[in-house]
């Protein structure tokens, strides 16, 4: 049985795997940090695969597990005393090419709204619809639309701030 629990959970990891990386590269600065936050999300979802009782899409739910961990992380993060990691000099955005450019300027920009304005506008980016953003986030529908249309406003009004 447990067994059999096992081979469920990594069957849907495996579908959905994309997901919980978007969610993590979102949220993260380097490559540790998203293998960190990607532990994370698996733990905290092996914890409640027992529990999800498939009231809403696997996808819906992984989403919502995934975001609130994310957002629970950055908070702890936010506590904690500023170090300066040793980096190296390696930048996979680091190209010429303006479509680059551009996507770099994009996630900088998210990256500097709030929380909750970040993991909507991810889930736009991402295609998913305004109910399953409404039931990831725990907003009516309608209220994501606005919502977005007010992210959008202030992701223009930073581009002419810079």
């Amino acid at each position: 049985m447990n067994n059999d629990k096992e081979q469920q959970f990594e069957k849907l990891v495996r579908q959905h795997k994309r997901t919980i990386y978007t969610v993590c590269y979102m949220f993260s600065h380097d490559k540790s940090e998203v293998d960190d936050l990607f532990q994370e999300i698996l733990i905290r979802l092996w914890n409640g695969f027992d529990s999800y009782e498939g009231r809403s899409d696997a996808k819906t739910w992984i989403y919502r597990v995934s975001l609130n961990t994310a957002i629970n992380q950055d908070k702890k993060e936010r506590r904690r005393i500023e170090t300066v990691p040793l980096t190296v000099d390696i930048d996979p955005y680091e190209a010429d090419d303006p479509s680059t450019q551009q996507i770099r300027e994009l996630y900088d920009r998210i990256s500097r709204l709030d929380l909750i304005e970040r993991s909507l506008i991810l889930l736009w980016l991402e295609g998913v619809s305004y109910d399953e953003i409404g039931a990831i986030i725990g907003i009516k529908p309608n209220n994501v639309g606005v919502r977005l249309l007010r992210i959008k406003d202030k992701l223009v009004k930073m581009s002419t701030k810079e």
